[in-house]
């Protein structure tokens, strides 16, 4: 592994738009070089020359995060780039509404591959990367990036809500299976946040002024890794006002 290219580094799957950006600008903002991924080269680019304008160091790999290749060469490219793995922020999902009758197989394969699939094989080919940085700094972070759905059964979002509901299963898990050596995870679990995802919910009568913010949750990761080695958050949950179910 290469010595000395980054005092600091963070891998954000999903890093083109919305959260995961947010989380980049964030991340960046505090001395972290930042690779960013995505599946359309021309949106991940376009979000990385936003990000290089503001005089942080940003990095852009297209990765389908359905695609285990794809992810592999991802953590490979992070790290031939950078040399280390201190945060990972699993943030790529997709969210396919639809009654049960009739609904397509191919968005089921789809929302698993990408919501619970993509994420568990990119934590995996960055373990050995947290796990250095946790020894030299105390703890190294995963974040993922699950939904208030998941905490309630969501008819026409129901299989998104389940993949959100695993997501924060799995984080905890995986806390419990890394805790002793220094790997903190922590689920992210908003209501609905104003992104290009959260379309469909601004033409079902949500306006967008009214929705979480993405400078929220990257506000809460940034408070996370201000935490002492001691402390442990299993999840956040942000609660939309007004709102009694998301």
């Amino acid at each position: 592994m290469p010595d000395g290219l980054a005092e600091r580094a963070a891998l954000i799957t999903g890093g083109s738009s919305g959260i995961g950006l947010a989380i980049a600008k964030a991340l960046g903002e505090n001395g972290y070089a930042v690779t960013i991924s995505g599946r359309r080269p021309d949106k991940l680019e376009a979000a990385a020359r936003d990000l290089r304008a503001e005089g942080i160091d940003v990095n852009a790999c297209p990765a389908p995060a359905d695609d285990e290749d794809a992810l592999i060469a991802l953590v490979k490219n992070h790290v031939e780039t950078y040399g280390r793995i201190d945060v990972l922020v699993n943030s790529a999902g997709v969210g396919i509404g639809g009654a049960l009758e009739g609904y397509q197989t191919k968005f089921i394969d789809m929302q698993l591959a990408v919501n619970i699939r993509a994420m568990i094989i990119t934590t995996r080919e960055a373990m050995p990367y947290l796990k250095a940085s946790a020894k030299e700094n105390q703890q190294a972070w995963v974040i993922n990036l699950a939904s208030i759905a998941g905490r309630y059964g969501q008819p026409w979002l129901s299989l998104y809500a389940a993949t959100k509901a695993a997501v924060a299963n799995w984080t905890n898990g995986m806390h419990k299976e890394f805790q002793n050596e220094g790997i903190r995870f922590t689920a992210l679990s908003p209501a609905f946040v104003e992104t290009p995802m959260t379309e469909f919910a601004k033409e079902g009568g949500v306006p967008g002024d009214k929705m979480i913010r993405p400078e929220d949750l990257s506000s809460a990761v940034l408070w996370l890794l201000s935490l002492s080695p001691n402390a442990r958050v299993p999840e956040i949950i942000f609660e939309r006002v007004g709102d009694d179910l998301f």
